[in-house]
């Protein structure tokens, strides 16, 4: 199964004809769009991924935190973490994150790398998180086991049901002439993660904000995600509306969480 979701997820590779083309890192992340959405994360603490992390964590317990960004999915835990242990590639948003934390006095321990790499460095926590992340993962076996052995009480993960470039499959036809796959998807998670022995229970919603709340929004992203200049976004915005694109569907986001079979079941 696991090699069945590695292979799935090389099909997202873009080709690398049109990848010498792009004006822009067409995989980049905006660390400001990541900060707004944990601003309204902490305005609006809510949603199963908190839920499930905050039941399973004993007072001034500790949240580890893979893929943490900005700290949309373990800060508005705040102020139960007695420490808050980040985990991110980017020195951009582990900075961000910091300063947030000091602003609500959670203690923070921040490592940065990509995970499971730096697994042998990162201490072991009560509740360990990982969201929106799965799907940068090609060994996620070896991810999720070591995610799992650095959790003493539960393991949450948050993710979309489809691949989160799966809005753009319309336009990936119609500027390149691609069609897209259609995995891997969060039931493949499930599996894997089945197949490695965890009791894994699950529940989905929408997504909580629309995915853009103007198409020039859309046409800026599209352009970059499609190695498109910016200059080609009105063409993009005309093919959205002739493709009956907008407003883009919102996502189905599912939660995931299990517990290490050496730990107890806090429910």
């Amino acid at each position: 199964m696991d090699e069945r979701w590695r292979a799935d997820l090389e099909r997202w590779g873009i080709p690398e004809e049109i990848a010498a083309r792009a004006p822009a890192d067409p995989w980049g992340h905006s660390a400001a769009r990541f900060a707004g959405r944990t601003d309204r994360a902490l305005a609006a603490p809510g949603g199963p991924t908190l839920a499930r992390a905050g039941e399973a964590l004993p007072p001034g317990g500790s949240v580890l935190d893979v893929g943490a960004g900005t700290g949309a999915a373990s800060l508005p835990l705040a102020p139960a973490p007695g420490e808050l242990i980040a985990v991110d590639v980017s020195a951009e948003m582990l900075a961000d994150l910091t300063s947030r934390a000091a602003a609500l006095g959670v203690p923070l321990r921040t490592v940065r790398g990509r995970w499971p790499d730096v697994a042998d460095r990162t201490p072991v926590a009560d509740v360990a998180v990982a969201a929106h992340v799965v799907y940068n993962v090609p060994d996620l076996a070896a991810f999720l086991t070591a995610l799992t052995g650095h959790a003493r009480h539960r393991v949450v993960l948050e993710l979309t049901e489809r691949h989160p470039m799966s809005w753009l499959n319309p336009l990936w036809r119609r500027f390149h002439g691609i069609t897209r796959p259609l995995r891997p998807t969060a039931h493949d998670v499930i599996a894997i993660a089945e197949g490695l022995g965890h009791r894994v229970r699950h529940e989905s919603r929408p997504a909580p904000l629309p995915r853009f709340d103007r198409l020039e929004d859309l046409a800026e992203s599209a352009c970059r995600r499609l190695c498109l200049g910016r200059e080609r976004a009105g063409e993009v915005i005309a093919a959205v509306v002739e493709l009956d694109m907008w407003p883009v569907p919102r996502d189905r986001w599912f939660t995931l969480w299990w517990e290490p079979a050496s730990g107890p079941d806090p429910r």
